[in-house]
């Protein structure tokens, strides 16, 4: 009896629902990340002789750009619930060092790398530098801060750091995106108007338009969730957890439609959520919600970006490209990153952790999606997404591996420098 494509992709989607939801406890003490076991997955079942549908970033963009968009903004709503530390520029000290600083220099090295190994022209160096600048909020889980607590301070460096960092800089990356997208239709030219056009619209306006419109979102709901004076629309008391998705969409969606950045409002609404009735267990609702949906978009891209692998994905990456991946991520990052940190918040070895976590995942993909379908790159466009991938792949594997260990030490030096933390038992209440 001939198995059918349909009957396969459903067993495939059930088996990795039900490893979405078993894997991450079973390898919370392991150096094994999540995301290697389904990029592994993907891999292996397509070298299988089973009927699956083939998995093509380039044929296949128009999807790949809208789910990985799908999986990155319930990442971000994710990621701002989760947030204990209230809002404060010294108190987020690390975040802005890393967006400043970190951020644009390592686009800027990694544009020279790309155009001095691969002799691409400026605009893809900076396209492809831009696309793998944001340290992505979906693969970063296992150095993310946990769920929701009552406790404003329990939360280390390291997490709050990197899960702030990637809950900003993935709408940060998109002004550096377009320049490069104006930049190539230019003709690589410099004049022309466009810089100026791309500095007041694309940074200053469409920035401000974002954070804006997600602040109001997140109030406004806060208002309703928890201080309505309606008793049905406090829908706090209720414990739906879907609401989450709602303000995701609905601050995304307003953003969007006013040409403001999307990313960026859908962190700043869930920050401004979480603000409201900081204490509030329904936090702990949403926020679960958000991270099962998310937990399962992730499962679906990585064992696409395994099938990509295993059909032979990577045969337009030379070594030159290779090498960028290489440097971005045992390099640049780190260099930058500690540059940024210098003297910063926390101990030596958290900054260094904090530097050396720049992880590359389903942002970056979002990204060249949506450059390849803005611009004119078809000369270029499979080796931009051979060496994209290979860039995440060496951050599944690399990252993935050292994440578990990484953050026990650091764990057991904060246990040891504060010995009562152990015993702080306080938890945020339940709903209603």
């Amino acid at each position: 009896m001939q198995i059918t494509t349909e009957g396969a992709v459903y067993g495939c989607l059930g088996i990795g629902a039900f490893l979405a939801a078993g894997l991450p406890r079973l390898l919370s003490r392991l150096p094994v990340s999540v995301p290697i076991v389904f990029l592994a997955a993907g891999v292996v079942l397509y070298l299988t002789p089973l009927p699956l549908p083939s998995f093509d970033p380039v044929a296949d963009r128009v999807w790949v750009h809208h789910l990985t968009e799908l999986c990155v903004i319930v990442s971000l709503m994710g990621a701002g619930l989760a947030i204990n530390r209230p809002f404060g520029w010294r108190s987020w000290a690390a975040t802005w060092r890393l967006l400043g600083l970190a951020m644009p220099l390592t686009i800027g090295a990694t544009a020279l790398a790309a155009w001095a190994l691969l002799g691409w022209p400026v605009s893809v160096a900076l396209l492809v530098a831009a696309v793998l600048a944001p340290t992505d909020p979906v693969l970063a889980s296992e150095v993310r801060v946990g769920e929701p607590s009552a406790d404003k301070e329990d939360e280390d460096e390291v997490r709050f750091a990197l899960t702030s960092e990637a809950g900003l800089n993935d709408g940060l990356a998109f002004p550096f995106v377009l320049a490069a997208l104006a930049l190539a239709a230019a003709g690589e030219s410099w004049t022309g108007g466009w810089l100026a056009h791309w500095a007041w619209s694309d940074v200053l306006v469409r920035i401000t338009v974002g954070v804006a419109v997600g602040l109001a979102v997140g109030l406004l709901l806060g208002r309703v969730l928890f201080r309505s004076r309606a008793r049905s629309l406090r829908l706090a008391e209720q414990g739906e957890g879907f609401v989450a998705l709602a303000a995701t969409f609905l601050s995304y969606g307003v953003t969007e439609a006013l040409h403001g950045y999307g990313f960026l409002a859908v962190f700043a609404t869930a920050c401004a959520l979480r603000r409201s009735e900081h204490s509030h267990g329904y936090h702990r609702v949403m926020h679960a919600f958000v991270e099962q949906i998310e937990r399962l978009l992730m499962a679906l891209l990585l064992f696409g970006v395994g099938a990509y692998l295993a059909s032979g994905g990577l045969a337009a990456l030379t070594w030159r490209g290779a090498a960028v991946g290489v440097l971005l991520h045992l390099l640049i990052r780190p260099a930058t990153g500690w540059l940024a940190l210098l003297r910063g918040p926390g101990r030596p070895n958290e900054r260094a952790a904090t530097a050396f976590f720049g992880i590359r995942g389903i942002g970056s993909l979002f990204y060249l999606a949506y450059a390849c379908g803005e611009g004119e790159f078809g000369a270029y466009e499979r080796e931009m997404w051979a060496v994209v991938v290979f860039a995440v792949l060496i951050s599944v594997v690399v990252h993935g591996v050292a994440a578990a260990p990484v953050t026990s030490y650091l764990d057991r030096r904060s246990a040891r420098r504060r010995p009562d933390a152990g015993s702080r038992t306080e938890t945020a209440p339940e709903p209603g």
